[in-house]
């Protein structure tokens, strides 16, 4: 059965999905340069060789991301879908994990930067409802700069019951609220943890804060009403990924 594909466009995202063994890069849309710095990027493996590549004008390439006002930088690449990792599976006799899960995230630029910092400061995986995740956003791709070759995305049909699943395996659910209790960096951060992130606007559905553990916030400046969610994402990740080492 044929996968579907898609396109995606950037110089961090398309490198980065040619170099992951497990994409499949179907075809190539490139200028010249591009090419050239390809080859620069990657001196000691040749990233195209197994590639259909079709060289093209920048303003051909225009095209495939002007309705999303992206810049392509002259990269362009069709791709298919990694093969879904299977929650359950991951965790078998694994401990000290980190999971990311967003409640209600839905804008691919956010999605994007969570991922990538996701993925930089080394969180085991980001959990989230399916049905909100934009499988196939150039917006997100972009934004990820590549990175989303390298996280484990788990998308789960309902959010509520992940959680309640995972705190039956020993997870703590750490809900992450502007009205939080603690302080998170008051937290040992110690075994299983999943991280809860509410949307760009209202923030955690009521629900899904009835699963948390704990309700923990980041300080700030009370003179500042809140952060952006990728933003308050990549400081806890960054802190957890101190704590680690």
């Amino acid at each position: 059965m044929n996968k579907s594909t898609f396109f995606i466009v950037g110089q961090h995202a398309v490198i980065e999905a040619l170099k992951n063994p497990k994409r499949k890069v179907l075809r190539l849309f490139l200028t010249e340069e591009s090419k050239k710095n390809i080859h620069r990027k990657s001196p000691k493996k040749n990233l195209i060789n197994d590639v259909k590549v079709f060289f093209k004008t920048k303003k051909e390439l225009d095209k495939y991301s002007t309705k999303e006002n992206l810049l392509h930088q002259g990269y362009v690449a069709e791709i298919e879908h990694l093969q879904k990792p299977v929650l359950k599976e991951f965790i078998k006799d694994k401990l000290d994990i980190n999971f990311a899960c967003l409640d209600g995230v839905t804008d691919p630029r956010n999605i994007g930067s969570i991922i990538r910092s996701a993925a930089s400061f080394k969180i085991d995986g980001i959990i989230i409802k399916e049905r909100n995740f934009p499988r196939e956003s150039k917006l997100m791709y972009k934004a990820a700069s590549g990175a989303i070759e390298y996280i484990n995305i788990f998308e789960v049909s309902n959010i509520n019951s992940t959680l309640k699943n995972l705190k039956d395996k020993n997870f703590w659910i750490y809900g992450f609220d502007g009205n939080g209790d603690k302080n998170f960096t008051d937290i040992e951060w110690k075994g299983n943890n999943i991280l809860v992130f509410g949307s760009e606007g209202s923030g955690m559905h009521k629900h899904t804060a009835k699963y948390a553990d704990f309700l923990v916030k980041i300080d700030i400046n009370k003179k500042i009403e809140s952060l952006n969610i990728s933003n308050s994402a990549a400081i806890v990740f960054h802190h957890l990924s101190y704590l680690k080492k």
